[in-house]
This record gives structure tokens, sequence and C-alpha cells, in this order.
């Protein structure tokens, strides 16, 4: 059918001379007899709403990007693949995110080996390591206290000079602060850890835990999956080009969409919306398919008059006319490729 004579239906449906074209265009013929065409009885021309359509996939077209801005080290699949939800698409450039993952395990694995030690304590090598300081500490004060008190008893008989006296008193001094600061470590090595300690430690570790997700979520948006079970419908990058999440078409990669079943978005005359219900019967017609007819049913109405989506560029055709949007579901056997324009008819209620 070709669009003049949608036309002359939409606009003269209750004439004869629409109802003589509608009728003869819609005579079975042999050639109609497919699996996309179903003996049915014919709807008187008034009965019918035409419009222009649209085929689209059940989960409309999805557009797959990147998250990040980078360059695309690797595109797996080709249009026409047919894919599964969450299958790698394409990879990006990740040397930079898996070091930053890399370096987050590590602060990862510090932070918990602080936390146990601060948890258990410290290994009895160290324990055994501050006692023997101690006693070495603990015997050099014994000498410098014995040697400052041998050259005071000497300093008091003239023998020796006063400077020798205050060495032997400095040296007695920092022998006596080594001993001090050797028993509060070995005091600090034995003690249980305090509450805040333990806190702080535990505060590490949830902080290097979080950094390490962090960066793995970054480093997983490396990766391009599949949001649906589908088939790509078309690739607009190749390996090698660079992708940015700050521009829409930059970041496109692919097109995906859920073929396995069609519907046909049609745009209905505002004349005719009071005819049109969902559940009722409609096929479409294409002129690349000669006069098969292809099945569906009326599956949503939309609730807003706009502006028309579809045009068929018929010198004729009236572009400020207002237009509701209806849906029409295909039947699950119906093949046709995504975006090919059709002629829609819906067998509307009588006004």
């Amino acid at each position: 059918m070709t669009r003049k004579t949608i036309i002359a239906i939409a606009f003269f449906g209750t004439g004869t001379v629409a109802g003589v074209l509608l009728r003869d265009t819609l005579r079975p013929t042999a050639a109609a007899a497919t699996t996309e065409t179903t003996a049915v009885s014919r709807p008187s021309p008034t009965d019918l709403v035409a419009g222009p359509g649209l085929v689209e996939p059940v989960s409309e077209e999805i557009e797959v990007g990147a998250e990040l801005a980078g360059r695309l080290a690797a595109m797996l699949v080709d249009e026409g693949a047919r894919v599964a939800a969450g299958q790698v698409l394409a990879r990006l450039d990740d040397e930079d995110e898996a070091a930053r993952v890399r370096s987050a395990e590590a602060s990862l694995d510090v932070a918990e080996a602080q936390r146990a030690r601060v948890v258990n304590g410290a290994r009895a090598e160290e324990r055994r390591e501050a006692r023997a300081a101690v006693r070495q500490s603990e015997a050099e004060f014994e000498q410098a206290e014995v040697e400052w008190r041998r050259r005071e008893q000497l300093a008091r008989d003239g023998v020796i000079a006063a400077e020798e006296l205050d060495r032997a008193t400095r040296s007695a001094r920092v022998a006596r602060a080594r001993l001090d600061e050797e028993r509060e470590r070995a005091n600090n090595i034995d003690s249980v850890a305090r509450d805040d300690e333990r806190s702080r430690a535990e505060a590490d570790v949830r902080l290097a835990r979080a950094r390490l997700a962090e960066a793995r979520a970054v480093f997983e948006k490396t990766v391009i999956r599949a949001p649906i079970d589908g088939v790509v419908l078309r690739r607009h990058k190749e390996a090698g080009e660079s992708v940015s999440p700050e521009s829409p078409s930059s970041a496109r990669v692919f097109t995906v969409a859920d073929t396995r079943s069609l519907r046909v978005r049609v745009d209905v005359d505002e004349t005719d919306v009071a005819r049109v219900a969902v559940g009722q019967r409609a096929w479409v017609t294409a002129d690349a398919y000669g006069a098969r007819r292809f099945e569906g049913t009326v599956i949503r109405v939309g609730g807003i008059l706009g502006r028309k989506n579809i045009r068929t560029e018929e010198p004729t055709e009236k572009v400020d006319t207002r237009v509701l949007e209806t849906l029409i579901e295909l039947r699950p056997d119906t093949r046709l490729p995504v975006g090919l324009r059709v002629d829609a008819f819906i067998v509307g209620r009588r006004n």
C-alpha cells in the first residue's frame, strides 16, 4: 500500500472512494498466505484507524557507553552479535586503575597487621628483647654510678680535677635516663592495648577497606558489559578510540536491544484517539514486504497528545497535526528490521 492511500483512508475513510481503495488493498492474495497473516474476518473501512509506525524492539534501543574517560583497548563483539546480560563487550585501558587497586590492597594489609599487633600485643621475641635491653641498661647505670662515686671521692681528696667529676656525673645521669626509657618501653610491650588504641586500629582497617572497594569499583568501570540479553544493533567505536562520559556522543560505544519480541510505535491522529484502546487487533504492512500483513495487538495507548514522531514524506502530509502514541505488540514469530517504517492499521471502535 502507498502512503497516499493511507492518507486517503485517514481523512476520507467514510467516503465511497476511500472504501473502494481500502477494500481492494486489503483483499487477501496468495502471496499474503504466510506465517505473518491469519484468516480473519475483514473489518469494514470505517472500523479502521490508520497511521504511520516505526518498528522497535521490546526493550527499546539501549545506548551502552563508558562511565570513565579513556582509550578503548579492545572491542570484543561485532554488530549483529547476540549477547547475554553481563557479557563483556569492550575494555578500556585499565593500567592506572589496576595500580590503584594494588596500592589499596597493600594499604589494607598494613592496617590489618597493625590492628593484629594492637589486639594481640607484642610477640614473645619482642618481649624477650625488651627485657634484655632493660637488663643491659641496668648494668650500664650501675657501672656509671660506681664510676661517679669513685670520682667524687677522688675529687674530694684533690686527686682529680672538677671537670672529670662533672663528666662522670653526666654519664651517670644519661645511663639513668636510658634505663628509665627501656623500662617504659618494656612496660608498653607487656601492657594490654587501651580501648582508644583498639578503636583507632579498627577505624584504620575500615578506611583501608573502603578505599579498596572504591578502587575496585572504578576498575570495574573499565569493563563495558551488556545490560540485557539481546543483539548488538550498532557499534559506534573502534579499538584505540577515546571515550568520555562528559559527552553522550563520545561515551556511546554500542546500541543493544532485545529483538526477540517486536512492537510498533504508531502515531494515531488526534481525530481517531477515541476509537483506540488496549487489546484491539492490529496489523502492519511495509512497502518492502508487499501485501504481507504482520499481525499484532494494541498494548499501550498514550495519555498525552504530542507532535508527530514519524514523517511519511508525502507532499500533502500535515506536519502540525497532533498525535497520540500507541504501541502495537507484534506476534512473537515476527521478524522485521528494527527502525523499519510501516503502515499500521488498528481495528477501532465505531464512534
